[in-house]
């Protein structure tokens, strides 16, 4: 597995990924129609064309197995983690963790002191597993249907985060 930068073409992939994630792995958590407002079973080209656009203006990384996209992520200047997602088929198989690593040294590198995301009732308990702490349970509106999700943050400092 290698993490890297997310490839000029590739946007699609991370769309592809995006929607198992949540179609599939978020589905445990969350009723169909709160899934259904977060990715709907059908999107319009236009709606595809302004997430694989707003996607790339993440700058984010990919982590690939095998020379497949598997999952990908990003870290923001401010220390906000945007999108976090591993595809329903590389679960479990240390992608999130290698993500999560290579999000955390950059932080670090860039001389960050906390990093922080809005994370979905499923990946709670991953991000907690690298030291993140919820710090605000949230009720966001996504098409007019709450998708509860928590503000958690992580503070960098000289401790080991696995």
């Amino acid at each position: 597995m290698r993490i890297r930068a997310l490839r000029p073409g590739e946007a699609p992939a991370l769309l592809a990924i995006f929607r198992a994630a949540v179609r599939v792995t978020a589905a445990r958590d969350y009723a169909p129609e709160q899934i259904q407002a977060w990715s709907p079973a059908q999107w319009p080209p236009a709606q595809c064309e302004r997430w694989i656009e707003r996607v790339r203006a993440l700058h984010p990384f990919v982590a690939e197995v095998d020379g497949v996209a598997a999952g990908y992520a990003d870290l923001q200047e401010d220390g906000l983690i945007d999108h976090f997602y591993v595809s329903p088929d590389y679960a479990r198989r240390g992608v999130g963790a290698a993500l999560m690593a290579h999000l955390l040294a950059l932080a670090r590198e860039r001389g960050l002191v906390a990093v922080h995301s809005n994370v979905s009732r499923s990946a709670q308990p991953f991000f907690a597993r690298f030291g993140f702490d919820v710090v605000a349970q949230q009720r966001p509106l996504v098409r007019g249907i709450e998708v509860p999700n928590a503000r958690m943050r992580a503070l960098l400092g000289g401790r080991d985060d696995h």
